[in-house]
């Protein structure tokens, strides 16, 4: 078990670097239902790497960046591991895809990771844990101190929501439509210390909060700290979690840049004496929630009075905001696919389209994963038709999502 002293002393990094953890999907050429030959890839590989890790079930794995200092670092990064894998999986006939929930997969099937800590986890959780056959996009942005990382944390929490709606990627759980924009997200509230972080005010009170926790067994590390968003000292991060894993590299490159220039902003704007306080708890719950079920058609919460605001608006707010940091990091070409993302649909949106247009085969949607993958890029179509959305700010049935 962790020490309180692994953590009394937060590393810090040069501040807004990045570095980014994608768990993807190893799934079967043939049947396209996931399968479990992590164990086969690391065999081709020599073993575990820096760059390409194992994840709680045979059927997943994770690749991460080196440091980065910008998202353009983290496209090339990203695509040399991905191609290096790639070539790793072609002659084990194993595709690769990106997206929260594999679209039919069965979680009672999956095969853990022979892994002291995955085993532990499962022991412990149970059916909980048998569940998390999902896959997210984590980026960590380098902190100064420990206070730095509670600071910038406060005030990213009420972009958290935007985060997880841009990202959202796992409609369909066990091939059924979950009616979520995200159903992955919600696994993790089923976690004791999963969900939307603990609020602290500073370093010294996430310490306290950390020594309890550790003490009362709740957790044998800061790993277990499934929150969305945590900080991470032995990288000298703050690590941002809610993310579904995107579909192609040039989401994921969009989002984390989006993040990248929002944090930088916000660091800014601290700098000049602004003060952030971090959402109400029922804001903060209620805004995940409306993220997670209607994605970026949703309405967020904006005040502890209840007010309200389409998501589409904050999102131009915040790219209006953050425009000088943009334009400064070379990051234009990935603020307008996030407008695209906004305006023609992120995964979930595409996949629920092309299920449509198959008469809901579960085989095209998974189709679909594997070659945006492999093109990094969204495959927006025309679908022919339209497809029904209940978003509340659409209420009468059949509203196109119109892919172009």
């Amino acid at each position: 078990m962790e020490s309180v002293s692994d953590v009394l002393i937060f590393k810090g990094s040069e501040p807004f670097t990045l570095g980014v953890e994608l768990e993807l999907q190893l799934i079967d050429r043939i049947s396209l239902d996931l399968t479990p030959r992590s164990p086969d890839i690391f065999q081709a590989l020599g073993g575990e790497s820096k760059r390409i890790k194992a994840e709680i079930f045979q059927s997943m794995l994770e690749i991460n960046t080196d440091i980065c200092r910008n998202a353009h670092d983290v496209r090339s990064d990203l695509a040399k591991s991905i191609t290096h894998l790639r070539k790793v999986c072609d002659p084990l006939g194993i595709e690769l895809a990106s997206a929260g929930t594999h679209p039919f997969a069965d979680y009672a099937d999956r095969e853990p990771y022979p892994a002291k800590r995955y085993t532990e986890l499962i022991n412990r959780t149970q059916w909980i844990a048998r569940r998390l056959i999902i896959f997210g996009l984590h980026v960590h942005i380098g902190m100064r101190n420990g206070e730095h990382a509670i600071q910038i944390n406060n005030a990213l929490l009420h972009a958290l929501p935007v985060l997880l709606a841009l990202s959202a990627s796992s409609p369909f759980w066990n091939g059924e439509d979950t009616a979520l924009a995200s159903s992955r997200i919600t696994f993790f509230e089923a976690i004791p210390t999963g969900g939307h972080p603990c609020r602290v005010k500073s370093w010294e009170d996430f310490l306290t909060l950390y020594t309890k926790l550790l003490k009362s067994g709740a957790i044998g590390s800061h790993k277990d700290l499934w929150w969305d968003a945590r900080p991470s000292p032995g990288f000298g991060t703050l690590e941002i979690r809610i993310c579904d894993s995107p579909a192609t590299l040039e989401e994921i490159v969009a989002i984390t840049a989006f993040l990248h220039a929002l944090a930088i902003d916000l660091d800014e704007q601290i700098s000049r004496g602004k003060t952030f306080t971090s959402p109400p708890d029922w804001v903060m719950r209620e805004n995940k929630w409306r993220a997670s079920r209607w994605g970026v058609d949703s309405e967020l919460v904006i005040s502890d009075d209840g007010d309200k605001e389409p998501m589409t608006s904050i999102v131009d707010k915040m790219l209006t905001q953050i425009e000088p940091t943009t334009l400064r990091l070379g990051y234009q070409n990935e603020m307008d696919l996030i407008q695209r993302l906004v305006r023609d649909g992120p995964s979930y949106k595409r996949q629920r389209a092309i299920a449509a247009k198959n008469g809901g085969s579960m085989l095209a949607v998974t189709d679909l994963l594997i070659r945006e993958f492999e093109t990094g890029f969204p495959q927006w179509l025309e679908i022919g038709q339209t497809t029904a959305t209940d978003s509340p700010l659409q209420n009468s049935p059949g509203v196109s999502d119109q892919l172009t």
